[in-house]
């Protein structure tokens, strides 16, 4: 998947001047943005400042809490077909790609995570929404927190999905060595996306 490096991180640095300018404009505090979108008003104030790189799990909330689409909120710039304005955005070892551009309703997206570095410990983050994963290569990790501190941990392998309500604490990165490329549908909480599949009828039935 072609990127450039520096224009994804020139615009990740803009992220911050455009995300407060945006609660500016609606006249919204940090403090309702918070309630909004779960996170929490020091971490706004940080990604605001730059101080704080922003990741999917914080993008994917703010961008619909002000109403507009990832791909907007990160500036980045057409490529390709003019009707598809859409352009990979790479960080932290993570790149995504918006496939849709609305900001209402279910939003989609292909992401690819390098491979994890051993030393990086699991953070378990929540946010508001409902996100379903679908693993296209490699094995995906998700760990879930539990009630009491338990974790459960498990694998996804290519072809199995799965569904959670973003407010549980959870993870998700490479299970091994290797990249893992997965489909993300993420909605406000309520907004749950259904995978089904239907034998397909006998000839003569």
């Amino acid at each position: 998947m072609p990127h450039d490096e520096p224009d994804d991180e020139h615009a990740l640095a803009s992220v911050g001047p455009r995300l407060r300018a945006l609660r500016q404009d609606r006249e919204t505090t940090l403090a309702e943005l918070s309630a909004a979108t779960g996170i929490s008003v020091s971490t706004l104030s940080r990604l605001e400042s730059g101080s704080r790189k922003p990741t999917l799990e914080l993008l994917l909330p703010l961008a619909r809490a002000h109403q507009v689409s990832l791909d907007e909120l990160v500036d980045a710039p057409p490529t390709g077909d003019p009707r598809v304005n859409l352009k990979p955005v790479t960080v932290h070892g993570m790149t995504m790609l918006p496939l849709t551009r609305r900001a209402e309703g279910i939003q989609a997206f292909k992401i690819v995570l390098a491979p994890r570095q051993e030393r990086d410990e699991p953070e378990l983050r929540t946010h508001e929404g409902y996100e379903w994963v679908y693993v296209l290569d490699g094995r995906l990790r998700l760990i879930l927190g539990l009630p009491g501190g338990a974790q459960h941990d498990l694998v996804l392998e290519p072809g199995q999905a799965a569904e959670l309500d973003t407010r549980t604490p959870h993870w998700f990165g490479p299970a091994d060595g290797q990249s893992v490329e997965f489909l993300s549908l993420f909605g406000k909480q309520g907004e749950r996306a259904h995978l089904r599949a239907r034998p397909k009828p006998r000839a003569g039935a």
